[in-house]
């Protein structure tokens, strides 16, 4: 606590808020392509989109039929949203009467071979994009891989950087010391990341569907698995039917450590994996490897840090040469109320929050660390919005609101910083509602949630349904920016052109290419 009101207050002193403002932002945002009675769509990934191997903006990620839009990188706060609603109007014109799925959780799929695993044409690349998708469907269900989520990137400008170092007194190579930097705001965020599930959480039910068969502890109502104090049931471990991740122990305590034990993973056979082979009877592949990990981003973790790779490289490689360069959120739940599935205010708390865990003392993580926090993110999962539930801060035990509102709290200069930076009071008022939600959690939207279906009596297929439809109504209704309509047209025939030009491309075997892009 002492270093946190030391640091902050060197910033103050400094002026720092200039450098604050040229912090860079994108989102990442998946979305189910569902049909109107509300099964998966089973259409290819439309032409119109274009080519989800090369576009830069529109893309799929585990199946088919689960859109991802990316923003590029931007210092503007504003921009991600804006450019995100563009990207949603565009693809509504080109979908048909397919609508897009608003929440987290899928609904009205009866059985993995429903869920289409996404295609990447026949280039070395692309194969392997969907050999990785099939091991993925083998090792975990296909059902699994359509929860859909946002991530968040963010990144400090290297202005930041010098003079947060200046002030430390810290005589590093600028990068060594922004890696070490980062690695200390991810091993924070993984302490406080309840928080975020708590305040953000918008999966505290979902379809009997996605558990058929499975035993679970939920509770039941029409077609209707739920918890009544459940925040994100995305977040918990409902979707993993194999335990082979829940032994890893990657280390984030510092880069080496980290980029050593998830090449580690990558490496190790893994018994179930090689049960059922990385080829078929008929010499298919079915999966990259038999290791506990194909790749890294097998991975799941709430927050990566990350290196932008080059082509054909490793992320782990990347990291390794250049250092990390931005950070990943990962544990975001996609807001059914919002069209996009994120608001203005969220962004500007996420700014908030990553720069609290970046400026708290952070301590190594050891095993019993790593331990309450994920005893603490499936407390706050399951029984988050009870919010007397006792959490474990540092071995004693606090209620969650306690905890939460002296970390909400703590962040209050934080938020004048940012305040300064972009002028107006925004950031404040971005807390200030957040507090809000830990004095009545029926303000979360998890709470919103749940009111919706308790009060109408309706089901939470019914409830995501009318949401979709109405947000779908919402981005059909606006005037797409002609500018914006016309570059992604051209990006669409761009990327679709140089699909075919890899599809055509001579390349060596597939065998050849893995064994070079796994090589040391």
């Amino acid at each position: 606590m002492k270093q946190l009101e030391q640091r902050i207050h060197a910033l103050l002193d400094a002026n720092a808020a200039a450098t604050l403002a040229g912090i860079r932002r994108g989102i990442e945002k998946e979305s189910l392509r569902i049909t109107t009675d509300g099964t998966l769509a089973q259409t290819p990934h439309p032409t119109a989109l274009g080519s989800a191997l090369t576009h830069p903006y529109i893309t799929t990620d585990y199946s088919e039929a689960l859109l991802e839009f990316i923003t590029p990188p931007t210092t503007e706060v504003h921009k991600p949203l804006a450019f995100l609603e563009q990207l949603h109007r565009y693809v509504y014109s080109h979908i048909g009467d397919e609508v897009l799925w608003v929440n987290s959780m899928p609904c009205m799929i009866s059985k993995d071979s429903d869920v289409p695993v996404a295609q990447y044409g026949n280039s070395n690349v692309g194969r392997m994009k969907t050999i990785y998708r099939e091991g993925l469907g083998h090792r975990y269900g296909r059902k699994m891989q359509t929860i859909a989520g946002i991530h968040y990137n963010f990144s400090y400008p290297e202005t930041f950087w010098q003079l947060h170092q200046q002030l430390e007194g810290d005589d590093a190579p600028l990068q060594t010391y922004i890696s070490r930097r980062y690695f200390d705001l991810t091993r924070n965020f993984q302490r406080y990341s309840w928080l975020l599930v708590y305040l953000f959480g918008a999966s505290p039910a979902l379809c009997k569907s996605f558990l058929a068969g499975r035993e679970h502890q939920l509770d039941t109502f029409d077609h209707t698995l739920y918890k009544p104090f459940a925040t994100s049931l995305r977040m918990s471990d409902l979707g993993y039917q194999n335990n082979a991740q829940s032994s890893l122990a990657i280390s984030y305590n510092n880069l080496d450590e980290y980029v050593e034990t998830l090449t580690h993973a990558i490496k190790t056979p893994e018994a179930a994996y090689e049960r059922f082979g990385v080829k078929n009877a008929a010499g298919n592949y079915q999966q990259l490897n038999a290791n506990i990990l194909q790749i890294e981003n097998e991975y799941y973790s709430s927050i990566r840090p990350k290196r932008t790779i080059n082509s054909g490289e490793r992320p782990t490689t990347a990291l390794q040469k250049r250092g990390v360069e931005y950070i990943e959120i990962r544990a975001l739940d996609l807001n059914p109320f919002e069209p996009v599935g994120i608001n203005q205010q969220e962004i500007r708390f996420l700014d908030l929050f990553a720069t609290y865990c970046l400026l708290m003392e952070s301590p190594q993580l050891e095993a019993c660390d790593l331990n309450a926090s994920k005893s603490n993110l499936q407390k706050v999962v399951y029984e988050g919005r009870n919010t007397s539930v006792e959490l474990c801060r540092w071995g004693k035990a606090v209620s969650l609101k306690d905890w939460a509102t002296e970390k909400l709290e703590q962040m209050q200069p934080i938020a004048e910083l940012f305040d300064r930076a972009h002028g107006g009071n925004d950031y404040a008022n971005a807390l200030a509602r957040q507090q809000e939600k830990v004095s009545t959690p029926d303000a979360t939207p998890s709470a919103r949630i749940l009111e919706k279906l308790e009060g109408r009596e309706q089901s939470f297929f019914q409830f995501a349904m009318n949401q979709a439809l109405a947000h779908r109504d919402h981005f059909l209704s606006r005037q797409r920016c002609d500018d914006t309509n016309a570059r992604l047209e051209q990006l669409a025939a761009s990327s679709l052109e140089e699909q075919a030009t890899l599809d055509q491309t001579e390349e060596p075997s597939f065998e050849e290419y893995l064994a070079d892009y796994f090589r040391d």
